[in-house]
């Protein structure tokens, strides 16, 4: 016989809660295994086959697309795809960096604001929302134009020819990726930053503390939660983004997100393009982890 129990002054069963439980999370459970879970089973499945002649899948298990990830092939070893691995980590964690050191003056200006006026700026940052990533990355073609201010400037003192634009290179690669993922780091900065309880910002100020120190003792630990939702919101989407660098790098600043649209688009190479996916997934999982445990050492300085 079931033990009775009393939750929220009702006489139930454990079964029963257990069974309620279940319901509650039976339909958030399903869609992550639908649009999850199971496209992640599939992908595995898929990078162990093979390329037939004509972009077909070929049902006979290889590891042979994971040794070509690594720099194996017919002709020896090239470190070819693990620098454009390497060079996408660092765009992202560039990316991150800025977004993260700009968004922290940004927070505390808006939670400077009256209330009145606070959330017409905050609109002002969701703004970029509102309109299709691919139509934002166009806008920079026009602002990093020849014609206008910003390349004018950047040819005065030499750095790119005269009536060239700002793009393609790694300048416009970095400025599209950080006006994508600057949102991403705001928001939910902003949200802790307004609930900093500024006693303990006095309480090290009144203890002759260094702005330096009053910012990693008093401040970082209390924004240390919406700093880290920021971080993951921004580097995980970087680590795979193809628009920003195919547009503004002229199709030359290859990412791993360029790669695998390339392999699931003209090349039609759909193992090779699951390989790559999947050492995507990896290596976002190790940068995780290896921040999940960095930032508990910064909770404890």
């Amino acid at each position: 016989m079931s033990k009775l129990l009393v939750w929220y002054g009702e006489l139930t069963t454990q079964r029963n809660l257990a069974n309620r439980g279940l319901a509650f999370l039976g339909a958030g459970m399903l869609w992550l295994m639908i649009f999850l879970v199971l496209p992640g089973l599939v992908l595995i499945v898929v990078s162990f086959a093979s390329r037939g002649a004509y972009g077909q899948l070929e049902w006979d298990f290889t590891i042979e697309n994971y040794k070509r990830l690594a720099g194996f092939s017919l002709f020896g070893w090239t470190a070819d795809y693990i620098v454009i691995v390497l060079r996408s980590v660092w765009v992202a964690f560039v990316t991150t960096l800025i977004s993260v050191v700009l968004s922290y003056p940004l927070s505390f200006f808006i939670c400077a604001r009256p209330e009145r006026t606070r959330y017409l700026w905050l609109t002002l940052v969701i703004i970029p929302f509102w309109t299709n990533m691919v139509i934002r990355t166009y806008a920079w073609f026009l602002i990093l134009a020849p014609e206008l201010p910003l390349a004018k400037v950047a040819a005065f003192f030499g750095l790119i020819p005269p009536d060239a634009p700002l793009y393609p290179n790694s300048f416009a690669v970095y400025l599209g990726m950080v006006s994508m993922f600057l949102p991403f780091v705001t928001l939910p900065l902003y949200a802790s930053v307004e609930r900093l309880d500024w006693t303990l910002v006095e309480a090290a100020q009144d203890l002759y503390a260094s702005k330096v120190r009053v910012f990693m003792q008093a401040i970082l630990p209390q924004t240390l939660p919406g700093l880290s939702v920021g971080i993951i919101l921004t580097f995980v989407p970087a680590m795979g983004m193809f628009v920003v660098p195919d547009l503004l790098g002229g199709a030359k600043y290859m990412l791993v997100g360029n790669l695998i649209q390339q392999q699931f688009g003209a090349s039609r190479d759909w193992p090779f393009g699951a390989a790559i996916s999947m050492g995507l997934m990896v290596l976002t999982m190790i940068s995780l982890q290896f921040y999940r445990r960095r930032s508990k050492e910064i909770e404890f300085v």
